[in-house]
C-alpha cells in the first residue's frame, strides 16, 4: 500500500474528526448512553453507504464493554464479524514499537536524542539522507525527513503490492528502498507521516537489546498484558482463527473486489505487521494511557506532540492527539493495509476507548471510519454534514 494512499486515508479520517480550522478547547467527552446506538448506526452506514463488507467495533466506557458489528465477515458462510476475529492492525503497530523504545529509554539503554548513526552506522546514507543528523525521537514523531520506502515504485500502489504479495523483505532492504530517493526535508524542519522511521526504530531496538524486536515486544508488552490473541507473523501469510476475509480493489482495473486476506506481511515489518483483535488492542491502549507500560516521564515524552499540519492535529511518539468537534480530546492511531482499515482512540485518562476495523481498504478516502469515532465520542449521527458540525461548534 503506497504511503500516499495511507496518508490520504488518515488525512481524510482526521479531517473528518477535526473539521474546523481552529478546534475548540478540549473538554471531557460526553458519556454516551447504554447501547451505543449512534456507533451502531455508523457501522451500519459503513456497510450500506460506503460498501464496506464487514465492520466491527469494541467500546469500553463507564457502562462497561460493548461490541458492535455490521455486514458479513465471510461471503461464503455469511457470518457476521465476531469480537474474537483476528485482523491486521496496520500502523497501529507503531504505538507498540514506540512503547518498547520508550521502555528502553527508561532503563537507560538508549536515549531519544541518540542519532540513528549511533545504533545503525552507515545504514541511513545516500541521496542526501544522513543518519548522523536524525535522532530516534525524530523517527517516532515523523520529523526526520526520511523518504518513505512504500512510495518507491517497486512496491508502491496496489498493483506492485500484488506483484510482490508473497515476497519476503528484510528490514535492511526496506531501508535501502528509501535511500534511493532524496529526503523530504532536513531533519527537524518539517513533518511527514512515514513508515521508514519505524523500521529503523525497530532495528535500533534489536541493536540495543541483542534480540529480535518481536521478542522484546512479546516480553515487554504482549505477555505482561496477557495479549494472547496478538502476534507478529513475520513471513506467515495466514491469519489465526477466527478471522474474516479482507478485500481490496485494483484502481486501474474494473473495480471488482480482490480477496487480499493472505499475503506475506514482511513488507511492513515493525511499521505495520501486528495481528490482533479489538479486545487486545483495547487492552493495550488502556494499559498504555493508564500508565501501566511506561513510567510517567516516558509517557509524558510519548504524549508531547509536534504539529502535524497535513493531518490537522498533533503527533506524539507513535501516537496522535485529536480534538474532536465536540471538544473531546482523544489519543490513538489509525491503521491501513491492503484489505483492512482500523482506528484505535481513547480519552487521555483511558476511561473511554474505541477500537474499530473494516475488512476492506476502499472506504479509506471516505468519512466512514471518522463517523464511527464521532458517533462514539461525540454522539454525532453518521453522515452529519461538516457545516452542521461547524454550526454546533459556534453555539
Amino acid at each position: 500500500m503506497a504511503t500516499r494512499r495511507v496518508r490520504t486515508a488518515i488525512t481524510a479520517l482526521l479531517t473528518t474528526l477535526t473539521l474546523t480550522a481552529a478546534a475548540p478547547a478540549a473538554r471531557p467527552a460526553p458519556a454516551p448512553g447504554p447501547g451505543h446506538s449512534l456507533t451502531r448506526q455508523a457501522l451500519l452506514s459503513a456497510v450500506s453507504v460506503h460498501h464496506v463488507p464487514g465492520a466491527l467495533a469494541r467500546v469500553q466506557d463507564a457502562h462497561g464493554p460493548w461490541h458492535g458489528a455490521a455486514g458479513t465477515a465471510d461471503p461464503t458462510t455469511h457470518r457476521p464479524p465476531l469480537p474474537a476475529d483476528h485482523f491486521r492492525i496496520g500502523s497501529i503497530s507503531k504505538t507498540f514499537v514506540a512503547t518498547v523504545v520508550l521502555q528502553l529509554e527508561a532503563e537507560g539503554r538508549l536515549a531519544l536524542s541518540d542519532t540513528v548513526e549511533k545504533w545503525l552506522p552507515g545504514v541511513v546514507r545516500g541521496h542526501g539522507h544522513d543518519g548522523r543528523k536524525i535522532t530516534l525521537r525524530q523517527l517516532l514523531n515523523h520529523t526526520g525527513g526520511l523518504f518513505d520506502y512504500t512510495e518507491d515504485p517497486e512496491v508502491g500502489g496496489v498493483g506492485p503490492f500484488l506483484e510482490h504479495r508473497w515476497d519476503t523483505w528484510r528490514p535492511e532492504r526496506l531501508v535501502a528502498l528509501a535511500m534511493r530517493h532524496e529526503p523530504l526535508f532536513e531533519p527537524g524542519t518539517g513533518w511527514s507521516y512515514g513508515t521508514t522511521g519505524f523500521v529503523l526504530a525497530a532495528m535500533a531496538v534489536e541493536k540495543a537489546t541483542g534480540h529480535p524486536y518481536g521478542e522484546e515486544l512479546a516480553r515487554r508488552v504482549l505477555r505482561p498484558l496477557g495479549l494472547r490473541d496478538t502476534s507478529l507473523p513475520g513471513t506467515r501469510s495466514t491469519l489465526p482463527r477466527p478471522a474474516g476475509r479482507s478485500w481490496t480493489r485494483l484502481p486501474e482495473g474494473p473495480g471488482e473486489p480482490v480477496d487480499i486476506t493472505e499475503f506475506n506481511p514482511s513488507l511492513f515489518w515493525a511499521a505495520g505487521e501486528v495481528v490482533s483483535t479489538t479486545t487486545d488492542v483495547d487492552r493495550f491502549y488502556a494499559a498504555l494511557l493508564g500508565g501501566r507500560l511506561l513510567p510517567a516521564a516516558q509517557l509524558a515524552e510519548m504524549t508531547t506532540t509536534v504539529p502535524a499540519p497535513a493531518f490537522g492535529q498533533d503527533a506524539g511518539l507513535g501516537i496522535f492527539r485529536a480534538v474532536l468537534p465536540c471538544g473531546a480530546e482523544v489519543w490513538g492511531h489509525t491503521g491501513l493495509l491492503p484489505g483492512q482499515q482500523s482506528v484505535a482512540f481513547a480519552t487521555r485518562d483511558a476511561r473511554h476507548r474505541l477500537v474499530s476495523t473494516f475488512d476492506t481498504d476502499w472506504a479509506a478516502g471516505t468519512d466512514a471510519a471518522g463517523d464511527v469515532v464521532l458517533a462514539e465520542f461525540c454522539g454525532t449521527p453518521p453522515g452529519t454534514p461538516a457545516s452542521a458540525l461547524r454550526q454546533r461548534d459556534r453555539q
